[in-house]
Protein backbone atom coordinates (compact mmCIF):
# COMPACT_ATOMS: atom_id res chain seq x y z
CA UNK A 1 0.00 0.00 0.00
CA UNK A 2 1.34 3.41 -0.96
CA UNK A 3 2.10 5.91 1.78
CA UNK A 4 -0.50 8.33 0.41
CA UNK A 5 -3.15 5.63 0.45
CA UNK A 6 -2.31 4.76 4.06
CA UNK A 7 -2.61 8.41 5.05
CA UNK A 8 -5.95 8.89 3.30
CA UNK A 9 -7.25 5.59 4.66
CA UNK A 10 -6.42 6.57 8.23
CA UNK A 11 -8.15 9.94 7.78
CA UNK A 12 -11.26 8.31 6.35
CA UNK A 13 -11.43 5.59 9.01
CA UNK A 14 -11.05 8.03 11.91
CA UNK A 15 -13.71 10.40 10.60
CA UNK A 16 -16.22 7.65 9.78
CA UNK A 17 -15.64 5.93 13.13
CA UNK A 18 -16.15 9.17 15.08
CA UNK A 19 -19.31 9.99 13.14
CA UNK A 20 -20.69 6.49 13.68
CA UNK A 21 -20.11 6.69 17.44
CA UNK A 22 -21.86 10.07 17.68
CA UNK A 23 -24.86 8.89 15.64
CA UNK A 24 -25.12 5.70 17.69
CA UNK A 25 -25.20 7.73 20.91
CA UNK A 26 -27.99 9.88 19.48
CA UNK A 27 -29.95 6.84 18.32
CA UNK A 28 -29.50 5.11 21.68
CA UNK A 29 -31.43 7.96 23.28
CA UNK A 30 -34.29 7.62 20.79
CA UNK A 31 -34.40 3.83 21.05
CA UNK A 32 -34.27 4.01 24.85
CA UNK A 33 -37.25 6.39 24.84
CA UNK A 34 -39.28 4.01 22.68
CA UNK A 35 -38.43 0.96 24.79
CA UNK A 36 -39.18 2.79 28.06
CA UNK A 37 -42.50 3.92 26.59
CA UNK A 38 -43.42 0.31 25.79
CA UNK A 39 -42.46 -0.72 29.32
CA UNK A 40 -44.59 2.07 30.82
CA UNK A 41 -47.58 1.02 28.68
CA UNK A 42 -47.20 -2.57 29.81
CA UNK A 43 -46.08 -3.97 26.46
CA UNK A 44 -42.67 -5.02 27.76
CA UNK A 45 -41.32 -6.27 31.08
CA UNK A 46 -38.57 -4.15 32.59
CA UNK A 47 -36.19 -7.12 32.48
CA UNK A 48 -36.07 -6.97 28.67
CA UNK A 49 -34.83 -3.37 28.55
CA UNK A 50 -31.20 -4.06 27.61
CA UNK A 51 -31.91 -6.90 25.18
CA UNK A 52 -34.68 -4.99 23.39
CA UNK A 53 -32.51 -1.88 23.19
CA UNK A 54 -29.72 -3.86 21.53
CA UNK A 55 -32.10 -5.52 19.07
CA UNK A 56 -33.69 -2.19 18.15
CA UNK A 57 -30.28 -0.64 17.46
CA UNK A 58 -29.30 -3.65 15.36
CA UNK A 59 -32.44 -3.16 13.31
CA UNK A 60 -31.60 0.54 12.85
CA UNK A 61 -28.04 -0.01 11.60
CA UNK A 62 -29.03 -0.14 7.88
CA UNK A 63 -30.34 3.42 8.29
CA UNK A 64 -27.58 4.77 10.57
CA UNK A 65 -24.46 3.45 8.81
CA UNK A 66 -25.07 5.05 5.37
CA UNK A 67 -25.43 8.47 7.00
CA UNK A 68 -22.34 7.91 9.16
CA UNK A 69 -20.35 6.86 6.09
CA UNK A 70 -21.34 9.91 4.05
CA UNK A 71 -20.86 12.46 6.83
CA UNK A 72 -17.56 10.91 7.93
CA UNK A 73 -16.14 10.98 4.41
CA UNK A 74 -17.33 14.55 3.93
CA UNK A 75 -15.61 15.59 7.17
CA UNK A 76 -12.35 13.91 6.17
CA UNK A 77 -12.28 15.25 2.60
CA UNK A 78 -13.46 18.67 3.76
CA UNK A 79 -10.56 18.86 6.20
CA UNK A 80 -8.13 18.07 3.38
CA UNK A 81 -9.54 20.98 1.38
CA UNK A 82 -9.65 23.30 4.39
CA UNK A 83 -5.99 22.67 5.28
CA UNK A 84 -4.94 23.03 1.61
CA UNK A 85 -3.76 19.43 1.47
CA UNK A 86 -5.85 18.56 -1.57
CA UNK A 87 -4.15 21.20 -3.76
CA UNK A 88 -0.78 19.82 -2.67
CA UNK A 89 -1.89 16.27 -3.50
CA UNK A 90 -3.25 17.46 -6.84
CA UNK A 91 0.07 19.17 -7.64
CA UNK A 92 1.81 15.77 -7.74
CA UNK A 93 -0.71 14.44 -10.22
CA UNK A 94 -3.19 12.84 -7.80
CA UNK A 95 -6.74 14.00 -8.55
CA UNK A 96 -10.06 13.27 -6.84
CA UNK A 97 -10.47 10.08 -8.86
CA UNK A 98 -7.31 8.75 -7.23
CA UNK A 99 -9.19 8.78 -3.92
CA UNK A 100 -11.37 5.91 -5.14
CA UNK A 101 -8.98 3.23 -3.85
CA UNK A 102 -8.81 4.34 -0.18
CA UNK A 103 -12.46 5.38 -0.42
CA UNK A 104 -13.51 1.84 -1.39
CA UNK A 105 -11.32 0.33 1.33
CA UNK A 106 -13.50 2.20 3.83
CA UNK A 107 -16.84 2.16 2.02
CA UNK A 108 -16.63 -1.47 0.83
CA UNK A 109 -16.67 -3.16 4.26
CA UNK A 110 -19.33 -0.75 5.53
CA UNK A 111 -21.55 -1.41 2.52
CA UNK A 112 -21.16 -5.16 3.14
CA UNK A 113 -22.02 -4.59 6.81
CA UNK A 114 -25.12 -2.61 5.82
CA UNK A 115 -26.12 -5.43 3.46
CA UNK A 116 -25.63 -8.03 6.22
CA UNK A 117 -27.68 -5.99 8.70
CA UNK A 118 -30.41 -5.26 6.19
CA UNK A 119 -30.71 -8.75 4.70
CA UNK A 120 -29.94 -10.96 7.69
CA UNK A 121 -29.19 -9.36 11.06
CA UNK A 122 -32.08 -6.89 11.02
CA UNK A 123 -34.81 -9.47 10.26
CA UNK A 124 -33.23 -11.86 12.75
CA UNK A 125 -33.30 -9.14 15.43
CA UNK A 126 -36.95 -8.39 14.62
CA UNK A 127 -37.91 -12.06 14.91
CA UNK A 128 -35.96 -12.52 18.14
CA UNK A 129 -37.49 -9.37 19.64
CA UNK A 130 -41.04 -10.50 18.88
CA UNK A 131 -40.36 -14.01 20.15
CA UNK A 132 -39.01 -12.62 23.43
CA UNK A 133 -42.05 -10.36 23.81
CA UNK A 134 -44.40 -13.21 22.98
CA UNK A 135 -42.70 -15.44 25.54
CA UNK A 136 -42.75 -12.72 28.17
CA UNK A 137 -46.42 -12.15 27.43
CA UNK A 138 -47.12 -15.45 29.16
CA UNK A 139 -45.89 -13.93 32.39
CA UNK A 140 -47.89 -11.55 34.53
CA UNK A 141 -44.91 -9.20 34.77
CA UNK A 142 -45.37 -8.23 31.09
CA UNK A 143 -48.38 -6.15 32.12
CA UNK A 144 -46.02 -3.94 34.12
CA UNK A 145 -47.35 -5.19 37.46
CA UNK A 146 -45.30 -4.46 40.54
CA UNK A 147 -46.23 -5.39 44.10
CA UNK A 148 -47.82 -2.51 46.01
CA UNK A 149 -48.59 -0.36 42.95
CA UNK A 150 -51.71 0.28 40.86
CA UNK A 151 -51.06 -0.53 37.20
CA UNK A 152 -53.20 0.12 34.13
CA UNK A 153 -53.76 -2.92 31.98
CA UNK A 154 -52.74 -2.78 28.29
CA UNK A 155 -55.29 -1.01 26.12
CA UNK A 156 -56.90 0.76 29.06
CA UNK A 157 -58.83 -2.40 29.96
CA UNK A 158 -58.73 -1.69 33.68
CA UNK A 159 -56.54 -1.27 36.75
CA UNK A 160 -54.79 -3.99 38.75
CA UNK A 161 -53.22 -3.93 42.20
CA UNK A 162 -51.10 -6.79 43.51
CA UNK A 163 -49.94 -6.94 47.10
CA UNK A 164 -47.28 -9.65 46.76
CA UNK A 165 -45.88 -11.72 43.89
CA UNK A 166 -43.93 -14.96 43.81
CA UNK A 167 -42.85 -17.60 41.35
CA UNK A 168 -41.46 -15.08 38.85
CA UNK A 169 -44.86 -13.42 38.49
CA UNK A 170 -46.86 -16.63 38.22
CA UNK A 171 -48.35 -16.50 41.74
CA UNK A 172 -49.68 -13.59 43.77
CA UNK A 173 -51.48 -12.59 46.97
CA UNK A 174 -53.98 -9.83 47.70
CA UNK A 175 -55.07 -8.75 44.25
CA UNK A 176 -57.57 -6.05 43.24
CA UNK A 177 -58.94 -5.75 39.66
CA UNK A 178 -61.12 -2.89 38.38
CA UNK A 179 -62.64 -3.18 34.91
CA UNK A 180 -65.25 -1.21 32.97
CA UNK A 181 -67.29 -2.68 30.14
CA UNK A 182 -69.71 -0.41 28.31
CA UNK A 183 -71.79 1.15 31.13
CA UNK A 184 -70.99 -1.51 33.77
CA UNK A 185 -68.11 -1.66 36.22
CA UNK A 186 -66.62 -4.81 37.70
CA UNK A 187 -64.44 -5.06 40.81
CA UNK A 188 -62.77 -8.35 41.75
CA UNK A 189 -60.72 -9.00 44.89
CA UNK A 190 -58.89 -12.13 45.90
CA UNK A 191 -56.53 -13.34 48.61
CA UNK A 192 -54.62 -15.80 46.44
CA UNK A 193 -54.24 -16.53 42.76
CA UNK A 194 -52.04 -17.73 39.94
CA UNK A 195 -51.48 -17.09 36.24
CA UNK A 196 -52.57 -19.67 33.69
CA UNK A 197 -52.21 -19.73 29.90
CA UNK A 198 -55.11 -21.43 28.14
CA UNK A 199 -55.03 -23.60 25.04
CA UNK A 200 -56.13 -20.58 23.00
CA UNK A 201 -52.95 -18.74 24.06
CA UNK A 202 -54.82 -16.24 26.23
CA UNK A 203 -53.84 -15.54 29.84
CA UNK A 204 -56.19 -16.13 32.75
CA UNK A 205 -55.91 -15.17 36.40
CA UNK A 206 -57.14 -18.06 38.52
CA UNK A 207 -58.40 -16.34 41.67
CA UNK A 208 -59.21 -18.08 44.94
CA UNK A 209 -61.26 -17.03 47.97
CA UNK A 210 -62.49 -13.58 46.94
CA UNK A 211 -65.39 -11.30 46.09
CA UNK A 212 -66.77 -9.85 42.85
CA UNK A 213 -68.94 -6.74 42.68
CA UNK A 214 -70.73 -5.65 39.49
CA UNK A 215 -72.76 -2.48 39.12
CA UNK A 216 -73.69 0.47 36.87
CA UNK A 217 -71.06 2.97 35.82
CA UNK A 218 -73.37 5.90 36.50
CA UNK A 219 -76.46 6.37 38.67
CA UNK A 220 -78.42 3.31 39.71
CA UNK A 221 -78.71 0.60 42.33
CA UNK A 222 -78.34 -2.48 40.16
CA UNK A 223 -75.40 -3.97 42.09
CA UNK A 224 -74.57 -7.63 42.48
CA UNK A 225 -72.20 -9.12 45.05
CA UNK A 226 -70.76 -12.59 44.69
CA UNK A 227 -68.38 -14.55 46.86
CA UNK A 228 -66.43 -17.29 45.13
CA UNK A 229 -64.01 -20.05 45.97
CA UNK A 230 -62.42 -20.02 42.49
CA UNK A 231 -62.76 -17.60 39.59
CA UNK A 232 -60.97 -17.11 36.27
CA UNK A 233 -60.46 -13.61 34.90
CA UNK A 234 -59.14 -13.26 31.38
CA UNK A 235 -56.29 -10.81 30.97
CA UNK A 236 -56.14 -8.60 27.86
CA UNK A 237 -53.88 -9.95 25.15
CA UNK A 238 -50.67 -8.07 24.53
CA UNK A 239 -50.37 -6.11 21.33
CA UNK A 240 -46.93 -7.44 20.46
CA UNK A 241 -47.33 -10.96 19.09
CA UNK A 242 -44.88 -12.95 17.04
CA UNK A 243 -46.42 -13.71 13.66
CA UNK A 244 -44.15 -15.90 11.50
CA UNK A 245 -46.08 -14.82 8.40
CA UNK A 246 -45.35 -11.11 8.94
CA UNK A 247 -43.03 -9.98 6.10
CA UNK A 248 -41.05 -7.75 8.48
CA UNK A 249 -40.01 -10.81 10.51
CA UNK A 250 -39.56 -13.29 7.65
CA UNK A 251 -36.04 -14.29 6.52
CA UNK A 252 -34.90 -12.74 3.26
CA UNK A 253 -34.71 -16.11 1.48
CA UNK A 254 -38.36 -16.74 2.37
CA UNK A 255 -39.33 -13.44 0.76
CA UNK A 256 -37.85 -14.46 -2.59
CA UNK A 257 -40.57 -17.00 -3.26
CA UNK A 258 -43.41 -14.88 -1.91
CA UNK A 259 -45.39 -12.84 -4.43
CA UNK A 260 -47.59 -10.97 -1.95
CA UNK A 261 -47.31 -7.14 -2.05
CA UNK A 262 -46.09 -6.99 1.56
CA UNK A 263 -43.31 -9.52 0.93
CA UNK A 264 -42.21 -7.78 -2.28
CA UNK A 265 -42.14 -4.42 -0.50
CA UNK A 266 -40.10 -5.81 2.38
CA UNK A 267 -37.63 -7.48 -0.01
CA UNK A 268 -36.95 -4.24 -1.87
CA UNK A 269 -36.81 -2.40 1.46
CA UNK A 270 -33.89 -4.66 2.45
CA UNK A 271 -32.09 -4.44 -0.89
CA UNK A 272 -32.10 -0.63 -1.05
CA UNK A 273 -29.89 0.38 1.98
CA UNK A 274 -26.54 -1.10 0.79
CA UNK A 275 -26.94 0.39 -2.69
CA UNK A 276 -27.89 3.77 -1.25
CA UNK A 277 -24.88 3.60 1.10
CA UNK A 278 -22.58 3.11 -1.89
CA UNK A 279 -24.20 6.04 -3.73
CA UNK A 280 -23.89 8.35 -0.72
CA UNK A 281 -20.23 7.38 -0.28
CA UNK A 282 -19.51 8.37 -3.89
CA UNK A 283 -21.38 11.66 -3.44
CA UNK A 284 -19.35 12.56 -0.34
CA UNK A 285 -16.15 13.46 -2.24
CA UNK A 286 -17.65 15.98 -4.73
CA UNK A 287 -19.96 17.43 -2.07
CA UNK A 288 -17.01 18.05 0.26
CA UNK A 289 -15.07 20.08 -2.33
CA UNK A 290 -14.44 23.61 -0.99
CA UNK A 291 -11.95 26.42 -1.00
CA UNK A 292 -9.36 26.62 1.84
CA UNK A 293 -11.28 29.32 3.76
CA UNK A 294 -14.77 28.39 2.65
CA UNK A 295 -17.20 27.07 5.32
CA UNK A 296 -17.71 23.34 4.92
CA UNK A 297 -20.86 22.82 6.98
CA UNK A 298 -23.14 24.10 4.22
CA UNK A 299 -22.17 21.17 1.99
CA UNK A 300 -22.67 18.77 4.92
CA UNK A 301 -26.17 20.13 5.39
CA UNK A 302 -26.82 19.62 1.69
CA UNK A 303 -25.57 16.03 1.93
CA UNK A 304 -27.73 15.35 4.99
CA UNK A 305 -30.81 16.73 3.22
CA UNK A 306 -30.06 14.50 0.23
CA UNK A 307 -29.75 11.49 2.53
CA UNK A 308 -33.01 12.42 4.29
CA UNK A 309 -34.88 12.73 0.99
CA UNK A 310 -33.52 9.36 -0.16
CA UNK A 311 -34.55 7.57 3.04
CA UNK A 312 -38.00 9.16 3.05
CA UNK A 313 -38.57 8.16 -0.57
CA UNK A 314 -37.48 4.63 0.31
CA UNK A 315 -40.02 4.42 3.13
CA UNK A 316 -42.78 5.96 1.01
CA UNK A 317 -41.96 3.63 -1.88
CA UNK A 318 -42.14 0.65 0.48
CA UNK A 319 -45.62 1.73 1.51
CA UNK A 320 -46.66 2.10 -2.13
CA UNK A 321 -45.40 -1.40 -2.91
CA UNK A 322 -47.24 -2.89 0.08
CA UNK A 323 -50.44 -1.11 -0.97
CA UNK A 324 -50.10 -2.26 -4.59
CA UNK A 325 -49.79 1.27 -5.96
CA UNK A 326 -46.43 0.48 -7.62
CA UNK A 327 -45.86 -2.60 -9.82
CA UNK A 328 -43.81 -5.32 -8.16
CA UNK A 329 -41.42 -5.43 -11.13
CA UNK A 330 -40.59 -1.76 -10.64
CA UNK A 331 -39.98 -2.15 -6.91
CA UNK A 332 -37.65 0.49 -5.53
CA UNK A 333 -35.39 0.47 -8.59
CA UNK A 334 -36.95 3.77 -9.65
CA UNK A 335 -35.18 5.27 -6.61
CA UNK A 336 -32.01 3.18 -6.22
CA UNK A 337 -30.80 3.19 -9.83
CA UNK A 338 -31.01 7.00 -10.34
CA UNK A 339 -29.33 7.67 -6.98
CA UNK A 340 -26.44 5.29 -7.73
CA UNK A 341 -26.11 6.75 -11.25
CA UNK A 342 -26.10 10.28 -9.82
CA UNK A 343 -23.43 9.40 -7.25
CA UNK A 344 -21.23 7.78 -9.92
CA UNK A 345 -21.64 10.74 -12.28
CA UNK A 346 -20.84 13.28 -9.55
CA UNK A 347 -17.70 11.38 -8.53
CA UNK A 348 -16.43 11.02 -12.10
CA UNK A 349 -17.13 14.69 -12.86
CA UNK A 350 -15.39 15.92 -9.73
CA UNK A 351 -12.17 17.74 -10.54
CA UNK A 352 -12.47 17.32 -14.30
CA UNK A 353 -11.47 20.33 -16.38
CA UNK A 354 -13.39 21.59 -19.35
CA UNK A 355 -11.71 21.77 -22.69
CA UNK A 356 -10.74 25.32 -23.63
CA UNK A 357 -12.81 26.86 -26.36
CA UNK A 358 -11.15 27.64 -29.63
CA UNK A 359 -11.31 31.23 -30.80
CA UNK A 360 -11.13 32.22 -34.43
Amino acid sequence: MLKLDRYLLSEFVQAVFATTVVLLFVCVGGALTDVLGDIARGRLPAGLLISQLGLVLLNWLPVILPLALMLGLMLAVGRLYRDAEMPVIASIGVGPRRLLRPLMWVAGPLVLLVAACSLWLGPWAERLSREMINEANRNLIVAGLEPGRFTELPGGAGVVFVGEMAGEGQQFDRIFIYRKRDDRINVVTSNHGALKTGEDGLRYLVLEDGFEVEGPGGAGKDYRLMRYASNEVRMPAGKEKYDPDDPEAMPTLALLGNDSPGAVAQLHRRLAPPLLALAFALMAVPLARSMPRQPRYGSMLLGFLGYLVGVMLMLVGTGWLAAGKVPAALGLWWLVVPVVALGTWMYLRDGSMRRPRRHA
